[in-house]
């Protein structure tokens, strides 16, 4: 188990490491979001393929034997988890954040092509996978917010894919054709933990409980005090509480 006296230290480091690299920056994005700068030196603008061929552009945070993919939520792009990649890279995972399909910010968030379809994604999430294994990582972890939560989980029930464990931030049970139902958690043997916010407009907790009810263990359910929605959950009120819990779920389960 997770030595509890070393995740308080870190949690503390956690949080001054978000201050330091996550600074608020003026304006909003695109979707109304307000922008996070993030210092990318110590990562790498890399690019990988879905089954269905499409590219799809991502960055690559850290080194190590365990890979993590942090997927986004809608309507955000992979800057929404650059901050806590830099984190996780520097407790020694090797992290990929990548744009689904159809997501173009630009810049050094990258372009990948296709077409915005959101009950398509899961497969995006199956290339990122084998992207990771691809650069030596021995163990996977899906990471996802809101929707890329349920990408996750539909990505980790296909037959023949290897995770190691699941975290989901506010996932529905269901959208736009993307759906995790009771048979698609049954083939889920990874870990799983399933987090939302007890205010979260958007039914998150409720979805939450569903989710749990209809896996099979190991399984474990985080319902925090907070309104909050998907990565929202890592940068404000009980963001230290909620890196603690995913980073304690991957050591845990993941470290090789």
């Amino acid at each position: 188990m997770p030595n509890t006296g070393a995740r308080r230290i870190r949690s503390l480091r956690t949080v001054a490491l978000m201050f330091a690299v996550a600074l608020i920056v003026g304006g909003c994005s695109r979707d109304g979001t307000q922008e996070l700068s993030v210092d990318l030196a110590e990562s790498r603008a890399v690019t990988f393929s879905t089954a269905d061929g499409v590219r799809l552009a991502g960055r690559l945070f850290g080194e190590g034997d365990v890979g993590v993919v942090l997927s986004h939520m809608l309507p955000a792009d992979q800057t929404s988890w650059w901050a806590f990649a830099r984190t996780m890279a520097d407790e020694g995972y090797v992290v990929l954040t990548f744009d689904f399909r159809g997501y173009c910010p630009g810049g050094d968030a990258g372009c990948s092509s296709g077409t915005r379809d959101i009950s398509e994604i899961w497969l995006d999430v199956l290339g990122a996978v084998e992207f990771l294994q691809g650069q030596g990582a021995r163990r996977i972890v899906l990471v996802g917010a809101s929707m890329g939560g349920t990408a996750s989980l539909v990505a980790a029930a296909q037959p023949g894919v290897d995770v190691t464990a699941v975290v989901t931030l506010s996932a529905p049970t269901s959208i736009e054709g993307l759906t995790a139902d009771a048979s698609t958690l049954a083939e889920i043997t990874a870990a799983k933990l399933f987090v939302a916010g007890n205010g979260d407009p958007m039914g998150a907790a409720e979805a939450a409980r569903q989710l749990l009810a209809q896996s099979q263990p190991p399984r474990r359910l985080e319902i925090v005090d907070s309104s909050d929605h998907g990565t929202d959950l890592l940068n404000h009120g009980q963001a230290e509480y909620v890196q603690t819990l995913l980073l304690d779920h991957l050591d845990e389960w993941a470290r090789v």
